[in-house]
């Protein structure tokens, strides 16, 4: 969900002196069942922007494809890269989203905020009717998927925010929000010494902790998956083949942890997870974009990830991965991730 009006391929992601702060000021306006903020929920009126290179939008992808919204909220994908000013829709023919007809998500938040000065970021859900944005607060997103937009669900869904557990899952995702999805950013952007090897302590100890936590147990909260597990497999997905090395989280890569690498693999193969990852953009987002981090811009060839696919044993501490529900159906075919992207499609 990088910032673009803020800094893009020729701007900053670093402020030299200082430990990164990330801009939480969303959009939260939000699409629920009484349309209680002028939003309800209603098949095919509105339209998902995201990119399979943003950790933030590649939640929104994992749930939607685990409830099996797709029929009632469309999909628009932009490219792996962008500018200072907006991620682009460079994926479409004649770069522009076939629905919204724009060519720049900034469009869509523009049409409703004629003076929008934040971030232009993904994931965003616009209006079709109006082409306008409604939110961008992508951690309320998932969880409005889950509650919300419940008529819509496909028969089998899982139930990822089962409100019995609602308190510790929201304890386990604030932690790994802090230490984990937002301190692999604080590490790559600290502007001094001390930010990063503060920022790389807290990250680490944090990992420790979770591998402590998933050694006796397969999922975060329960035993099925829910919103907490889905947040941290992204940031896992990202770790060994960017976070190690370009944002220098490189005490040990994430192979070196069996409890974590087990399970990142383990949901890696569960269907809905490593069938919306696309390990080529995100290796393009990161090392493209953030040149003040990477000036060359060249892209690395490595990590190797068919260790991705290798067996992971974790079905020997019990669990049932969807709960009550069953596995969503394969990806569509206009929603599949290239061939050569993922070890999944060699």
């Amino acid at each position: 969900m990088t910032e673009p009006s803020e800094s893009g391929t020729t701007g900053s992601y670093v402020e030299p002196g200082s430990e990164y702060k990330r801009d939480t000021d969303y959009i939260t306006t939000r699409i629920t069942a009484d349309g209680r903020d002028g939003y309800p929920v209603e098949a095919g009126r509105y339209r998902l922007i995201a990119a399979r290179a943003c950790p933030w939008a590649n939640r929104t992808l994992i749930v939607r494809r685990l409830l099996g919204l797709e029929d009632a909220l469309s999909l628009g994908l932009c490219g792996p890269t962008h500018d200072q000013r907006s991620w682009t829709f460079d994926l479409d023919p004649g770069g522009v989203d076939p629905v919204l007809g724009i060519p720049r998500l900034q469009d869509a938040y523009f049409e409703r905020f004629p003076e929008y000065e934040r971030g232009i970021t993904v994931p965003a859900i616009v209006d079709v009717r109006t082409g306008q944005v409604v939110t961008n607060d992508y951690p309320q997103i998932t969880l409005d998927f889950s509650t919300e937009w419940t008529a819509y669900h496909r028969e089998g869904a899982p139930d990822l925010y089962p409100e019995a557990l609602r308190e510790e899952i929201d304890e386990v995702a604030g932690e790994v929000y802090r230490d984990v999805n937002n301190g692999v950013y604080r590490c790559g952007f600290a502007g001094s010494q001390e930010a990063y090897e503060e920022s790389f302590d807290r990250l680490f100890a944090r990992l420790d902790r979770l591998e402590e936590r998933l050694s006796t147990r397969r999922y975060l909260v329960g035993d099925s998956i829910t919103e907490a597990d889905v947040r941290l497999f992204t940031t896992l997905a990202r770790f060994d083949p960017v976070y190690h090395g370009h944002f220098k989280c490189n005490r040990n890569l994430l192979a070196a942890f069996p409890a974590l690498w087990g399970y990142a693999r383990d949901l890696f193969q569960t269907p809905g997870f490593g069938d919306t990852v696309d390990f080529v953009q995100i290796k393009q987002h990161y090392y493209i974009v953030h040149t003040d981090v990477n000036p060359t811009r060249i892209v690395p060839k490595g990590p190797d990830l068919t260790g991705w696919t290798t067996p992971h044993g974790r079905e020997a501490l019990g669990g049932r991965p969807f709960g009550d529900g069953t596995p969503p159906p394969p990806p569509r075919a206009d929603e599949t991730v290239p061939a050569g992207h993922s070890p999944l499609r060699p």
